[in-house]
């Protein structure tokens, strides 16, 4: 039996517009993705044999199909090798929070496992079957995404100090959030329908690449999703209006919600926002974090799969 100890790192979307959709059903979109501090704990074990199975528990009822059990099916099927596999996840990163946990979890598998059968396989068209975010961890760090999200051009990371994730109680549900932004079908999109948003994350990624300030590219953080999903939870936006007061910039959502994230200038002032945030009619958990660049993300993978 072979054995490997990974993390799955969470994203934030920095900004997040969606154009309309598309004719394979899904939303075209613009983001801009960055890997946290926040991970989960993964145990891969891989025993070759006759038959196959593949075995995933979790520290947590995880609902539905984990994608994690179809992302071994994929790199066995690929690799043709049969075998057992057993996987336990240990979750950190809340479920329904918009901080891509599942996808983070297939990613992870994907890469982990061919390492232990041996096998070196092309995984981007993998992953690209698995989620649309899934493709991205892969990659880590920064990067402005289009397409339904799989298509990814680095960016330098942003200058900022840390941060804290805001997680409520509250499991926004993702396809009725798409739903209910009624965006037409792109072929409806005149050319200039969207320029507002579109400006926006140009902005945002034209200040990334310069490494311009936090006072500069924060401005240009805007989330789509914020408008429909506040309206569904109003708890989320008394929630994003009580991080801006403590100091946060930008102070956002992140994906279809729920987490919120705020950057702030200093240690003493994350914890005082932490503080703030465990107390009151509107306490809920607020965690630490910090960005994770593409550099440490992929050294850590490096060190990670050499056992």
């Amino acid at each position: 039996m072979a054995t490997l100890n990974v993390r799955a790192h969470a994203k934030i979307n920095l900004s997040l517009a969606v154009l309309g959709k598309r004719t394979d059903g899904f939303h075209e979109l613009r983001s801009v993705f960055h890997t946290i501090s926040l991970a989960d704990d993964i145990r891969i074990e891989w025993t070759p044999g006759p038959r196959t199975k593949v075995d995933v528990t979790a520290n947590v009822e995880i609902p539905g199909e984990n994608i994690a059990t179809k992302a071994a099916h994929l790199v066995l099927d690929r690799t043709r090798t049969s075998g057992v596999v057993r996987i336990h996840i240990g979750k950190r990163i809340p479920m329904g929070g918009g901080l891509g946990g599942g996808s983070t979890d297939a990613a992870a598998v994907l890469l982990a496992l061919p390492a232990l059968i041996g096998k070196s396989i092309q995984l981007d068209g993998l992953a690209a079957q698995l989620g649309s975010d899934v493709p991205f961890f892969l990659l880590g760090g920064c990067v402005l995404a289009g397409g339904r999200g799989e298509e990814l051009y680095p960016l330098p990371g942003p200058e900022t100090g840390p941060g804290i994730l805001v997680l409520p109680q509250v499991h926004v549900n993702t396809a009725l959030a798409y739903k209910s932004l009624g965006r037409p079908s792109i072929a409806e999109l005149t050319p200039n329908s969207r320029s507002p948003i579109l400006k926006k994350i140009q902005s945002l990624a034209w200040a990334l690449e310069v490494r311009a300030p936090r006072e500069v590219w924060a401005k240009d953080c805007e989330n789509d999703f914020e408008e429909v999903v506040f309206r569904q939870y109003p708890v989320l936006e008394k929630l994003r209006r009580k991080l801006s007061r403590a100091g946060a910039a930008p102070a956002r959502m992140t994906g279809s919600g729920a987490a919120l994230f705020g950057f702030f200038p200093d240690e003493s002032a994350v914890q005082a926002a932490v503080e703030q945030f465990g107390r009151g009619a509107l306490a809920c958990q607020a965690l630490p974090f910090s960005l994770l660049s593409r550099s440490a993300y992929q050294s850590r993978w490096k060190r990670w799969l050499r056992g």
